[in-house]
């Protein structure tokens, strides 16, 4: 448990649980961290809500869990808006950052200026886990509620999952007196505590639920005592309004006080989250070891190099062809 006194809280994920509900949560706020995930691309405004909401999503989502190594959230669209994808790197020490990136392609010439998730059409949430080696990876799809991506993830956690979960996020450019226009986000995020553990892989219900599509909702999961309680919070979270999401002026401790002294909130230590990148030159050096010196051949260009591009951070490697693939001239040595 920490203090919740004199914390600087841009960028940075704070867990918390309200013991009388039986409910957890997290508070995120976005600041540097989405300045750096969106400058990489020259997105069309659109394209750039998207990508901020689910950068938004996936540093709530990550903190929840007892992650190794990534979480990886996913949306797949036929929409002009094809694809984004974004990582959740859990902090290799103590004291470190989790690290954060996104990328989204889409048909620019499809680009419209209705609202952001008129850019979305038809297809599906993932949330896909990776505990790192030795462990099976976990995939979860469900259907995309195109009503907004949190909708999406709220529908995949009671679709997929069973765990009635909720949203309540603000995101957009913000300028701040005497400074410089910048994205900024907050959200918070409410989740009824797993009868079984997180990502358990539950099959789901084979009756219809009352979301969009008859997915189930987080209102088709509780009863009884859990849905007043269930209720009760929510109808709290309702109150509340952009600048206590957003901040700066107003800390997270000061705003779940406001939202939900009634429950008696526990705080516990905040993750500090951060742009960051796991491209390498070596990385890619192995995912080209797979091809044969004449695969290699088609891929190189008329300078004579092989290149690739990092599709989250735009960096760029120019290599030797000679080099790579598993008949280069530096496996020849034997």
């Amino acid at each position: 448990m920490t203090s919740a006194t004199k914390l600087d809280w841009d960028d940075t994920v704070l867990p918390f649980q309200l013991d009388g509900a039986d409910i957890r949560g997290r508070v995120a706020r976005l600041d540097g961290v989405l300045d750096a995930v969106l400058k990489q691309h020259n997105y069309p405004p659109a394209v750039e809500a998207l990508v901020a909401e689910m950068a938004l999503l996936t540093a709530l989502i990550g903190q929840t869990i007892k992650l190794r190594w990534k979480l990886s959230l996913q949306i797949q669209t036929k929409g002009p808006v094809r694809m984004i994808a974004t990582d959740f790197y859990a902090p290799e020490k103590e004291g470190e950052p989790a690290r954060i990136r996104a990328y989204a392609s889409f048909d620019a010439d499809r680009i419209t200026d209705e609202d952001p998730m008129k850019q979305v059409g038809e297809g599906y949430f993932a949330i896909l886990m990776d505990q790192g080696k030795g462990t099976t990876p976990y995939q979860g799809i469900t259907p995309l509620v195109t009503t907004s991506l949190a909708a999406a993830a709220e529908a995949y956690f009671a679709q997929s999952e069973q765990l009635p979960t909720r949203f309540s996020l603000r995101f957009g450019r913000s300028t701040e007196a005497g400074g410089i226009e910048h994205w900024r986000a907050g959200g918070i995020m409410l989740q009824h505590m797993p009868k079984a553990s997180p990502f358990s892989q539950f099959a789901g219900s084979e009756e219809g639920g009352s979301g969009e599509g008859g997915l189930l909702s987080a209102n088709d999961l509780v009863s009884d005592d859990d849905e007043e309680n269930w209720n009760r919070v929510n109808i709290h979270l309702d109150t509340v309004e952009e600048l206590e999401l957003i901040g700066p002026s107003v800390p997270p401790t000061n705003l779940l006080l406001r939202l939900f002294h009634e429950e008696t909130p526990r705080i516990f230590d905040p993750l500090p989250v951060a742009f960051g990148c796991t491209c390498s030159e070596d990385r890619v050096r192995q995912s080209l070891s797979i091809y044969s010196a004449k695969d290699i051949e088609k891929m190189t260009t008329p300078e004579n190099t092989v290149t690739a591009d990092c599709q989250f951070c735009g960096a760029h490697y120019v290599l030797d062809p000679k080099t790579v693939g598993f008949e280069a001239e530096a496996n020849d040595a034997d």
